[in-house]
């Protein structure tokens, strides 16, 4: 039967684009596609699906989170993300979310497919630079959520509605603090964390959320 494929964007042009390209492939089917995450949840444990290609930006959240999901309820999926980010934060998120691998959108059609074959067969897009990177990233990672130790409570709920996009003042407002006030456990926090941004702490608070670890 060759790799059964399921396709998730939110642009149908690319979904079509890319069910045209794999049809000239005798070893490729299509047999699904998905506009946005809700779709996708209910589309792909009935397609019987071997690979999910997924785009990381959908209307509804986003490729990642969703490549999580499923990897949770089907442990055989195998899922691709496709993402125009060429960024380490993005590789690291798309891996530690169960993607087999992480393919940039300009790639040419050949490599697109191989790609999918690759991780239809099990194998895992992962090579030497990339793998370094993420082990390093896992590393840096673990010595932060150890480093979340340290945090005292009022820092660790600061810390968490940092992660809620929340600003000085409204953080103030739902702590009954002073933004002053405010402003002195985030510096702390940062301190802490070996951060110097509260966006780097928004990050992490999301990035261990997809790990589970938050």
């Amino acid at each position: 039967m060759g790799v059964q494929v399921f396709l998730v964007d939110d642009c149908e042009l690319v979904r079509r684009g890319v069910a045209d390209l794999l049809a000239e492939e005798p070893d490729l089917r299509v047999v699904g596609g998905a506009a946005s995450v809700a779709e996708a949840l209910e589309r792909v444990p009935m397609s019987g699906a071997d690979v999910a290609v997924l785009d990381v930006r959908l209307a509804d959240g986003d490729g990642i989170e969703l490549c999580q999901e499923l990897r949770a309820r089907l442990p055989g999926l195998r899922c691709l993300v496709l993402t125009a980010d060429d960024d380490d934060t993005t590789l690291f998120n798309a891996i530690m979310a169960g993607a087999a691998g992480v393919v940039l959108k300009g790639v040419h059609g050949a490599e697109l497919i191989e790609a999918i074959r690759t991780v239809g067969a099990g194998g895992s897009l992962l090579d030497t630079h990339l793998a370094t990177v993420f082990l390093d990233r896992v590393r840096s990672e673990r010595e932060r959520t150890d480093q979340l130790a340290t945090l005292s409570s009022q820092e660790r709920i600061v810390f968490d509605l940092i992660g809620e996009g929340l600003t000085n003042r409204q953080i103030g407002d739902r702590m009954s603090l002073t933004e002053k006030t405010v402003k002195n456990y985030v510096s702390r926090v940062l301190a802490k964390l070996g951060l110097r941004r509260r966006a780097q702490v928004a990050a992490l608070v999301a990035r261990l959320r997809v790990s589970g670890r938050h």
